[in-house]
């Protein structure tokens, strides 16, 4: 087989690759480059999975980065089972032409029990006395003891939250090269996603996300190398593009006082208890699921949520079938926010009510997607010592909350999950080699998405 690096650079658009990223620039003019059209909704969990199967949201099942189980009545955000994703994946498929095939799936989404040779991810553990012991899953184990024993631990707070940043790309991009080196994959599946955290900090063009944009290209550069003295072609992928925001629309508080969503006190604030709300939103950056208890709530739900300032549209099953978005683990309703805008969690009416764990980085309790814990509150005024006090506890042993989030939504500078109103700001397809070596030229200039599964698997039969 012809090896193939694909690279998903997250958050990279076709417009931002010119004179601040020349290895880009390079790649490109050695083969080509495409706008490639979004999916609904534009997020890393159905993006992938639909480069991954060739399938829409609505075929394979990841229609957000989580959604609502209705079975066992649990919101369940950032999950990894490989098996969660229906459809034959790109792996599944290359093995079955090919059983020598080999591949390599290091922090691409969908992981745990995937069907590759080598893997690694985010995954900590969690002691039964409450702790976070922070550390990556991956198979085989002598592989990962490896990677840890000559890489270091993963940073795993340069990954996500206020510090997230180069070092956790510059990871992943050290443990691809070895990979690359040591076990040459046919396949090798790497994701950096730098760019995601300025760009939605501060927005795509402030000087810092234009910064990274330069420092994710040093790392493409390093990796093309790596995987041209193989002879492996790259493939550079993204999963969206990035706007500027300037509004976030609250549908949970919309819900709650229009006496559809509930809550249930408790010791530690406000708790959304979807048994006995009507109707509650999961809110995922620029795209929400509705999840609706009776049927004759539905139109009074879409009624309150499509006149909330923010909201463009209210898609009902008809709608998101248009979409390619109608899935059973979608929501009765899904919502899409105006541009620029996002729709948060928020479901307390009164800040001093949030549960306890709304100021943390918590991306598995909160029912939503929170980009507020990309930073530490301004209203603190010495932060530092927050965090020593903090770190002081849990070094004591004793329990604690890094309670250092904001709850100030007007903070958020960039956003996505909608479908760019231009091809060129969505994400990007780009390959060392000619559109005849991976599946033909797009009739319209825009690769879609589905099909870059077909196309690598072209790449990888070339030999």
């Amino acid at each position: 087989m012809q090896p193939v690096l694909v690279l998903d650079v997250v958050g990279l658009t076709s417009a931002q690759i010119g004179a601040r990223t020349p290895a880009l620039q390079a790649l490109a003019a050695r083969g080509e480059l495409a706008p490639m059209g979004a999916v609904l909704p534009a997020l890393t969990c159905s993006a992938q999975a639909t480069m991954l199967t060739g399938l829409s949201p609505g075929e394979h099942g990841a229609v957000a980065n989580g959604w609502f189980e209705r079975d066992t009545a649990e919101v369940a955000l950032w999950r990894q089972p490989n098996a969660l994703v229906q459809g034959e994946k790109l792996y599944e498929a290359a093995r079955r032409r090919s059983p020598e095939f080999t591949a390599a799936k290091l922090f691409w989404w969908w992981n745990m029990g995937a069907r590759v040779d080598w893997s690694i991810t985010p995954r900590p553990h969690y002691p039964a006395d409450g702790r976070k012991l922070l550390d990556v899953y991956g198979q085989p184990p002598e592989y990962v003891e490896r990677i840890k024993r000559d890489h270091g631990s993963f940073p795993f707070f340069d990954f996500w939250g206020p510090k997230a940043g180069l070092p956790s790309s510059r990871w992943i991009a050290d443990v691809a090269r070895d990979t690359l080196e040591r076990e040459r994959p046919d396949l090798t599946l790497v994701y950096l996603p730098h760019l995601d955290y300025d760009h939605q900090r501060l927005g795509p063009e402030h000087p810092d996300s234009l910064q990274a944009l330069s420092e994710v290209d040093a790392l493409v550069g390093e990796l093309v190398d790596a995987a041209d003295a193989i002879g492996a072609e790259t493939v550079v992928v993204s999963e969206y593009g990035i706007e500027p925001a300037h509004g976030c629309a609250h549908p949970n508080r919309a819900l709650r006082e229009a006496g559809l969503l509930e809550v249930r006190e408790s010791p530690v604030g406000e708790m959304l208890d979807v048994f006995a709300s009507r109707a509650f939103c999961v809110s995922d950056h620029q795209v929400g699921h509705v999840y609706v208890r009776e049927a004759e709530d539905v139109a009074r739900a879409s009624e309150v949520l499509g006149a909330l300032e923010g909201v463009e549209s209210v898609l009902d099953r008809d709608g998101q079938a248009a979409h390619g978005l109608a899935h059973p683990r979608s929501g009765e309703l899904v919502l899409v926010a105006e541009r620029g805008h996002w729709l948060s969690y928020y479901y307390w009416l009164d800040d001093s009510r949030a549960p306890d764990f709304a100021p943390t980085v918590d991306i598995h309790r909160k029912p939503g997607y929170d980009p507020c814990e990309l930073f530490v509150d301004p209203k603190l005024r010495i932060p530092q010592l927050r965090v020593a006090r903090r770190l002081a506890q849990k070094f004591l042993g004793l329990r604690y909350l890094m309670d250092v989030i904001p709850l100030d939504p007007g903070l958020v500078r960039g956003t996505h999950g909608r479908i760019p109103a231009r091809p060129e700001d969505g994400p990007v397809f780009l390959c060392s080699r000619s559109f005849d070596a991976c599946g033909g030229a797009p009739s319209d200039g825009i690769v879609a998405m589905t099909s870059v599964k077909a196309r690598l698997l072209k790449l990888l039969e070339r030999a």
